[in-house]
């Protein structure tokens, strides 16, 4: 059912989703305009490197992050093995120190696991500030 739902998610046109944050008038989390977040491995809902976000994007994958091996034990604990390629998606699979796009949701859960990982706060869209705090995502800020 998974492989399913992803084949049919990634069956979409893009040009028939709706985004709600342009790139060009995109805002991270401290206020100015959201820098890319990671391009090898290609991250982001549109694949385009940064943590934007649409209505589509039931994931609001809008935090970046720098995976750690605690993290990525985690997200594969709880069904989600970001470690496993799916050459068919052109998805590598991550490794600790890969930047990624989260789901603000997933990020929280770690949070509150012990196991969330540092997050780049320019790279890191505005829209997680309707989830969290500026002052929680400052405790896991990564030196860029």
């Amino acid at each position: 059912m998974s492989n399913y739902l992803f084949l049919l998610l990634f069956s979409i046109p893009l040009y028939t989703m709706s985004q709600t944050t342009e790139k060009s008038t995109a805002l991270n989390v401290l206020g100015t305009a959201l820098e890319s977040c990671c391009n090898d491995p290609m991250t982001g809902y549109w694949r385009d490197g940064f943590c934007r976000t649409a209505n589509e994007d039931q994931g609001t994958h809008v935090v970046c992050a720098v995976m750690t091996e605690e993290f990525l034990a985690y997200t594969k604990s709880k069904g989600n093995d970001l470690t496993r390629a799916i050459p068919a998606y052109q998805f590598p699979g991550l490794k600790a120190g890969d930047k990624w796009c989260l789901c603000i949701l997933r990020w929280l859960e770690a949070e509150k696991a012990g196991v969330a990982p540092k997050v780049a706060l320019a790279s890191t869209d505005d829209k997680a500030l309707e989830y969290t705090t500026l002052e929680m995502l400052k405790k896991y800020k990564v030196d860029e």
